[in-house]
């Protein structure tokens, strides 16, 4: 194990962060290069080497984090690589995305701050990469076996790795002009910078994985028929029905749901345009939403000039420690400070937008909001409270209801939906249609990166089961299995 002291002598201590006003002149990810190194041996010597590790229960991914902790304490970095990647297809994602439910779960968190997995993750994971240790696994044999998988955020390519490993023959459908979906294009550049994208699809297509960007299955081919094409098909389309706000005013011009937003400001860093056509410059901007979506419009905005940058959040404020109805090892709801909001602007909760308002030529000035309060199990106004802010910009960050039904795919496939929208898959995340199976937030609904990849892991394997009647490949979860959470 590592040092069985070391949770005595060292306290916590995370990457250092470049100064605000350096940052958000820049696209860089927030932190110091190399900063970590220096201090993560002592920080991985944290780890108490627990005799029931709750950290692997707290991953959806059963990450061996004490096996690589140890390997990292003793800067055997080659190990740790192996380690690391034996659960996790693309640690250098999750690691820097993640807002690491295994850290919520870990024994020394009960009366102390928890290891900083994520942290020792990214050191471990960036170190290979620098090292040389991370090489295509190309497949000893082809099995003769055809998978198309649709999408490429983290779903869809853990399971295609996985399938290709096995000796499968996968191509990969992304209707976007790259390929990563929301890693890509949903996730702003200073939170993770895109080349750690290109080096795995390098890595993949050196595996044998195909990539064909610009089709959208559904709209540019036939489902059916591309079903009758290959051997079996993996849905990890994600769910992209972004939730609205129907409110008067919700037409006005300068109101857009974040994932009209955000992509284009990727996409200036792609280099496809000198500056994005939706933009904050100079502008009031508020953003509808308390979660991860809304604080990456918040940081982009801040890069972008805006002249005051404001949150809405219908919840109450979160506490700044647990509470009883959050015990340990559950994941707690608390008021989380990103590198974004430490950049500036104001977070307002308790508040409800009731209108918009507009100028003469249609574009939005203000938004009108009330606050609200919970009473007898419901949300409700509080009567005196209203007031308007100034919104040149609104962007919408609620959240996302369910898997896209216009585009063709699920009515051309013929699939089954659940109760909340969600593609229907069996305990093999096999979906009603033969050879048909869904993996990802398309199947689960709208969750994190790190179940996406266990999602992608475990499909894989009920694809290769039907293929060839059996499979050694991993499956951390099954299609039931929820966060750790009261």
């Amino acid at each position: 194990m590592a040092d069985p002291k070391g949770f005595l002598h060292h306290g916590r201590e995370v990457a250092t962060s470049r100064p605000v006003g350096e940052r958000v002149k820049d696209w860089n990810e927030v932190y110091v290069p190399g900063s970590l190194l220096p201090i993560i041996s002592k920080q991985a010597s944290r780890c108490m080497d627990c005799g029931i590790p709750f950290c692997h229960n707290g991953c959806p991914l059963g990450n061996l984090i004490p096996e690589w902790n140890d390997y990292a304490y003793r800067e055997d970095w080659q190990a740790a690589s192996e380690r690391l990647h034996a659960t996790n297809n693309f640690p250098e994602f999750t690691g820097r995305l993640c807002p690491a439910p295994c850290e919520s779960a870990c024994v020394l968190g009960i009366n102390q701050s928890a290891v900083t997995i994520k942290n020792v993750e990214v050191a471990i994971i960036d170190k290979a990469w620098d090292s040389g240790d991370v090489a295509p696994q190309a497949p000893e044999r082809l099995s003769g076996k055809t998978v198309a998988v649709i999408g490429s955020g983290p779903a869809g390519l853990a399971a295609a790795q996985q399938l290709t490993r096995a000796g499968h023959t996968v191509a990969v459908y992304e209707r976007a002009d790259r390929v990563g979906g929301l890693l890509r294009y949903g996730i702003p550049e200073f939170k993770m910078e895109k080349r750690h994208i290109n080096r795995r699809i390098e890595q993949m297509r050196a595996e044998g994985t195909k990539f064909r960007t610009g089709v959208e299955v559904g709209r540019d081919i036939d489902a059916a028929n591309l079903r009758k094409r290959y051997d079996a098909v993996v849905v990890a389309a994600g769910a992209t029905t972004a939730r609205d706000l129907p409110v008067p005013g919700r037409e006005l011009a300068g109101i857009y749901q974040a994932m009209e937003y955000l992509p284009l400001s990727n996409k200036v860093q792609e280099g496809d345009f000198v500056a994005p056509p939706i933009t904050a410059e100079g502008k009031h901007v508020v953003v509808i939403g308390g979660g991860d979506t809304g604080a990456d419009c918040v940081g982009t905005a801040h890069r972008q000039g805006a002249a005051s940058v404001t949150q809405l959040e219908i919840m109450p404020r979160p506490g700044e420690e647990r509470n009883p109805g959050q015990p340990w090892p559950t994941f707690p709801m608390l008021y989380k400070v990103t590198s974004a909001h430490e950049e500036g602007g104001e977070r307002v909760y308790s508040v409800s937008t009731t209108h918009f308002e507009g100028d003469e030529d249609g574009n939005v000035q203000w938004l009108h909001l009330v606050e609200v309060e919970f009473t007898d199990g419901k949300l409700n106004q509080k009567p005196g409270t209203e007031r308007k802010i100034p919104a040149q910009l609104v962007t919408l960050a609620m959240g996302f209801t369910g898997t896209d039904v216009e585009n063709g795919l699920v009515s051309q496939f013929g699939l089954e939906l659940d109760a909340r929208g969600n593609i229907a898959r069996d305990a093999d995340f096999a979906t009603n249609v033969p050879g048909v199976y869904v993996a990802g937030d398309a199947g689960r609904g709208q969750s994190l990166i790190v179940w996406a990849i266990a999602e992608g892991r475990s499909a894989a394997r009920g694809v290769d089961r039907f293929l060839t009647g059996a499979s050694d490949l991993p499956a951390p979860i099954r299609p039931t299995d929820r966060s750790l959470m009261v």
